[in-house]
């Protein structure tokens, strides 16, 4: 595919290269031709250092002058045969594009039988199994320790994928959907409590996981968690996975659980987006996946 938007680049590039070898080349051509006969000086360039070292106009060693023949020669051929001058693509058709698919489609050949292998068993059992639990760690260190870490347990708004506390669910096929498609986790903004509703409520929010809290205001605080957070959170403040609401009653917290941090999460609401992985691993990876976290989170899987 032609990544230039405009023939103009295409002629400007080509043209700014052939020019750039026609003009080294003409160079040494000159340099080359010109020799000094037997006895005669060559000429001082008019640099003169400490009074008796003088710069000389030299014509350039002979194996020096090759090198630079040979790397011309050498710039000529590569443009000739792979692409470098605008959207010419080289006699060859070779891409980087086209590479990057043939040694996909290798990988794919030699790997596929072994996906398929684990793919044909439960994921429970795949959890349980070391070579499977190698092949998905390294798929895990590939593909998901940017967020997760490498050792699954997170970080500040990235689950930990190592205990038992989960958003949307740990069972098996739950975790193959939030791979295969993702998640969007949102939690709106709440400014129109007011500063001191905002504070109340964070007050009674802590009161539920036990946190130390201002009971006075965890009172007042709890009238407005009934009337403007139930419906994700629920009554009891212990979440809704089929949504993502987190569960407010534990000691699991995904941006934090000061004060602080929860005034600003009402404050300003919270955006998490787990990316979909489905086009781009496909089912057989995503099996392993799956199977190495819900691995991590039962360690005594035998």
């Amino acid at each position: 595919m032609n990544e230039f938007t405009s023939e103009f680049w295409t002629v400007y590039i080509s043209t700014i290269t052939i020019a750039s070898i026609i003009a080294c080349g003409l160079l040494l051509w000159r340099l080359s031709t010109r020799r000094l006969a037997v006895g005669e000086k060559a000429d001082v360039m008019g640099h003169v250092w400490d009074e008796n070292l003088q710069e000389y106009n030299n014509p350039l060693p002979r194996w020096w002058m090759w090198l630079f023949w040979i790397t011309l020669v050498f710039s000529v051929a590569y443009l000739i045969l792979y692409p470098g001058l605008g959207s010419f693509p080289g006699i060859l058709g070779w891409s980087s594009a086209g590479q990057y698919e043939q040694e996909r489609a290798r990988a794919k050949e030699r790997y596929e039988p072994i996906f398929a292998k684990y793919a044909a068993m439960d994921i429970k059992a795949v959890a349980a199994d070391p070579q499977a639990k190698e092949i998905g760690q390294r798929l895990f260190l590939n593909y998901c320790s940017q967020c997760h870490a490498s050792d699954g347990r997170g970080g500040r708004g990235f689950p930990n994928l190592t205990d038992s506390d989960w958003l949307y669910g740990g069972d098996p096929q739950v975790l193959v959907t939030t791979i295969e498609n993702g998640r969007a986790g949102v939690m709106p903004p709440w400014p129109q409590l007011g500063d001191e509703g905002i504070k109340n409520v964070a007050h009674y929010v802590m009161s539920l996981s036990g946190r130390t809290h201002d009971n006075v205001r965890a009172s007042q605080g709890k009238e407005i968690f009934a009337t403007n957070c139930v419906a994700c959170h629920g009554a009891d403040g212990k979440g809704n996975q089929a949504i993502g609401a987190p569960n407010l009653t534990d000691d699991v917290w995904l941006y934090g659980g000061g004060e602080s941090t929860i005034i600003e999460t009402v404050t300003k609401g919270r955006n998490g987006v787990m990316p979909a992985w489905g086009e781009f691993l496909g089912p057989s990876k995503i099996h392993l996946l799956a199977a190495y976290v819900y691995g991590m989170s039962h360690p005594d899987t035998k």
